[in-house]
């Protein structure tokens, strides 16, 4: 990995939260290659793989909600990994952390109905037939973003170590 410079990132924090995040995690996935595997999750640590999961929230339920960050496959890397501990233990996100919970839940009770290979009608369709999770969708988009996000990017360049670590 590259190493960035301090001048670098001020530049990426004075161009907003959700530009800072990517930035950072736009260089994780240029470092493993373009995507996530099995072969190259050791080439991040615990923190870079917490932030890079809210840059798959944040993109991927700002497009479709959680049913699509579900349905293209992040729903075990989001949900089933220790994310939602860390932001609510470590990153004091208590209220984001409890929606996340609640997706968690809504995920396992129709994960395989979710993640089932389906043509665009029949995923459409996910929305309406999966309320609860549609509603978290935009409970993050109408209640959690705007607060979540900043947050998030402050707490990174107060901890930038962490998360520059091997960049």
């Amino acid at each position: 990995m590259e190493n960035i410079s301090k001048e670098i990132l001020e530049e990426a924090w004075s161009q907003g939260a959700g530009h800072f995040i990517d930035f950072i995690t736009d260089k994780y996935i240029e470092a493993i290659g373009g995507q996530l595997t099995a072969d190259n999750m050791d080439r991040l640590n615990a923190d870079q793989h917490t932030l890079l999961a809210y840059r798959y929230i944040k993109d991927e339920v700002m497009e479709g909600g959680f049913i699509q960050l579900i349905h293209n496959g992040y729903g075990p890397y989001v949900l089933d990994s220790p994310f939602p501990y860390v932001i609510k233990k470590i990153w004091g996100l208590t209220d984001f952390a409890k929606l996340i919970f609640n997706v968690r839940k809504e995920y396992h009770l129709h994960k395989e109905e979710i993640e089932a290979d389906m043509n665009e009608e029949d995923f459409m369709a996910l929305y309406e037939q999966l309320e609860k999770l549609n509603d978290y969708g935009d409970d993050f988009l109408d209640d959690f973003q705007e607060e979540t996000t900043p947050a998030i990017a402050l707490y990174v360049k107060e901890n930038i170590d962490k998360f520059c670590f091997g960049l």
